[in-house]
């Protein structure tokens, strides 16, 4: 029916009641209606009334609210509208017509024509929550955490959306004074903790986290606790944040599946961003590696920042076109955007890059890092990683770059693998421009990026999907982990802080075993972990280390203004020393040969070592190695993914 039709319907009723609650008061007091307003007085004080009461209707907007979504503030504007209408008629009738309809006769047909709107309303809801339970009975039985205004909100556009595939069935909160109440006709059946023992008499297929305002300790607390529900299958979706909830989307529509950031137990990791305005704001900014998990995700924040322009560098040219559409889309012409496909091995196209871009600011993202494929391949990974870097870092002197920051990991520390040698030759080649060139070198360290590509996220979802087995290398293996946008933040809050050959680390909380994460994902997708999905262990992988590190000192690490941001200092390398070690190593690549490569490796970075070496005896425990920083203040961050 048409928003017009329903206005008319709505009006036409109003005028009928007028006539019955009239005609009810009439009888109902035994009154004669011309004895009661006077003698051929009878119309006009029929149409007056009819006439007041339909205007401050319309002027209240009762006739264009949608009732099935009424509250309190829509039936107070219909209250209000009936006693400002009887007022005014009132008030007419004594300056105008000069008559009086008895108060007793005029209180009883407002009462009447009030009650009759009331009803009529409360019919039509009745009528669509009918309907809508009809049309629901094929939905899926969840159950709604946190019985709060988010909850009964989301609760209302569940019962009243058409579209919705999910029929509440119950509340768990908290708050103790609400177990047993009802709202909306769904009852609360118990705290947070009753729901293991509640669950089992219902047939409850997901649970809806609907607590946007709390914090990430308590939801990691309660999503651990869903986490145990062994006997109880159900899926478990989330509300987002209270800030993302501003986003014009109606709160039903922002409903996601759980994700491991929700277990990790610690809020996000938000960095000021004025201090990035600074070096950024009117500047050339180039991204090597932009169309990459982290060079992506630092194009779409460094956009934000109103660059003079924006040059992407990278060799894949399906991932740079990607990332170029998705943001001439959002900016249009208000970005200078330019996508380069070149490779970083290639020093004349990386010098014809500088010389034509002439950029202010250099964010270096390219690289190899999937740590397997790289044991099998090492001459590329040198010549990717090593030799690359090492274009870019002469290029940048060059040609007057302001500041170079690098994309380190925490595989560097005492690696164990060729990608994570290489990566430490990385910093070493940064360590060996200090004092030599106007530009300001420094790098940023982190690992384990959720939903980076290659991560360990995404592929236990894809394996759940396809109903398992879930498969990690090592149920002892332990990682720290952070998020795209946490890194990229982190790297462009170093660049701001960055002074000169600087390497800073981020405080990433405690470290998370990659079995329990395994655990809880299968859970909270619905299924029991061993039973309905299996968690199969496959062994270490070539290179792969059970536990990563993020300094090479542990003691040689300094707080920055930002708490979360720490500077680890190095001893220094000169350049005579790095121009040697890669001699050995050009060398060594010239004969293509991965048996030498490997050894060379050993030999110009002495803290690499073989996993075997570094790797606790199968059964032994595997801890973290603790860092002292002050008052041991923890320092870690994560890698890509086991």
């Amino acid at each position: 029916m048409s928003r017009f039709r329903k206005e008319l319907l709505f009006i036409c009723d109003s005028s009928i009641l007028i006539v019955v609650a009239i005609l009810l008061a009439r009888f109902s007091l035994r009154y004669a209606l011309p004895d009661a307003v006077g003698q051929g007085k009878l119309l006009p004080h029929l149409l007056l009334l009819y006439v007041c009461t339909v205007v401050f209707q319309i002027a209240f907007h009762t006739y264009d609210s949608l009732w099935r979504y009424a509250e309190s503030r829509e039936y107070l504007s219909l209250l209000m509208a009936a006693f400002w209408g009887f007022c005014v008629y009132e008030i007419i009738s004594r300056a105008v017509i000069r008559s009086v309809m008895s108060f007793v006769l005029l209180t009883a047909i407002a009462s009447v024509w009030v009650l009759g709107m009331l009803l009529m309303r409360f019919t039509y809801r009745v009528y669509r929550n009918q309907v809508m339970h009809r049309r629901g009975s094929h939905r899926l039985p969840v159950a709604i955490i946190g019985a709060g205004a988010a909850g009964v909100q989301l609760l209302g556009e569940l019962q009243s959306n058409a579209d919705s595939r999910y029929q509440v069935q119950c509340f768990f909160d908290d708050d103790r004074s609400k177990v047993g109440k009802r709202i909306h006709g769904v009852e609360v059946k118990g705290t947070i903790r009753d729901i293991p023992t509640r669950l089992r008499a219902m047939d409850i297929r997901q649970i809806i986290v609907a607590i946007p305002s709390i914090s990430e300790e308590r939801r990691h607390e309660i999503l651990k606790e869903l986490s145990g529900l062994d006997r109880v299958k159900v899926k478990v979706s989330v509300l987002p944040s209270t800030m993302d909830l501003i986003e014009q989307k109606p709160i039903g529509a922002q409903l996601r599946d759980i994700q491991i950031e929700d277990l990790l137990g610690r809020e996000p990791v938000r960095l000021d961003s004025k201090p990035v305005d600074g070096y950024l704001e009117g500047k050339v900014v180039m991204v090597t590696g932009g169309g990459g998990s982290i060079g992506s995700e630092l194009c779409r924040q460094i956009a934000k920042h109103r660059p003079k322009q924006l040059v992407i560098v990278d060799i894949y040219e399906n991932n740079a076109y990607d990332i170029q559409q998705e943001l001439l889309y959002i900016y249009k012409n208000k970005l200078d955007l330019a996508v380069e496909i070149a490779s970083i091995r290639d020093g004349e196209r990386v010098r014809q890059l500088f010389a034509h871009y002439r950029p202010d600011v250099v964010f270096h993202a390219a690289a190899h890092k999937h740590v397997p494929l790289m044991e099998q391949s090492p001459q590329e990974a040198v010549r990717n990683n090593v030799f690359g870097t090492l274009n870019l870092v002469r290029a940048a002197d060059e040609y007057g770059v302001g500041k170079f920051i690098q994309i380190s990991t925490d595989k560097a520390v005492n690696p164990t693998s060729v990608m994570g040698a290489t990566k430490r030759l990385c910093e070493m080649i940064l360590q060996s421009m200090r004092g030599r060139s106007k530009t300001t070198f420094a790098a940023v360290r982190f690992g384990n990026v959720l939903g980076s590509n290659g991560s360990v996220v995404p592929l236990f979802k894809r394996q759940i999907a396809a109903g398992g087995p879930v498969t990690i290398t090592d149920k002892r293996i332990i990682r720290y982990f952070m998020t795209i946008p946490e890194a990229a933040q982190l790297v462009l809050q170093a660049g701001a802080m960055a002074k000169q050959n600087e390497l800073y680390v981020l405080d990433m909380g405690q470290p998370v075993k990659i079995l329990d994460l395994a655990e809880n994902l299968i859970r909270l997708s619905g299924y029991v972990p061993y039973r309905d999905i299996q968690i199969v262990e496959t062994g270490l992988r070539p290179g792969e280390k059970l536990y990563e590190e993020l300094l090479v000192a542990s003691r040689d690490i300094e707080k920055t203004e930002n708490d979360q941001i720490f500077v680890e200092r190095q001893p220094g390398i000169t350049p005579e020393e790095l121009r040697d070690k890669l001699a050995v190593l050009a060398a060594a690549l010239d004969q293509n040969n991965p048996g030498i490569i490997r050894e060379t490796l050993h030999q110009v970075v002495p803290t690499f070592h073989e996993p075997e070496d570094v790797n606790p005896e199968r059964g032994e425990e595997v801890k973290a190695p603790e860092v002292a920083v002050e008052k041991a203040v923890g320092v870690a961050c994560g890698s890509a993914a086991q």
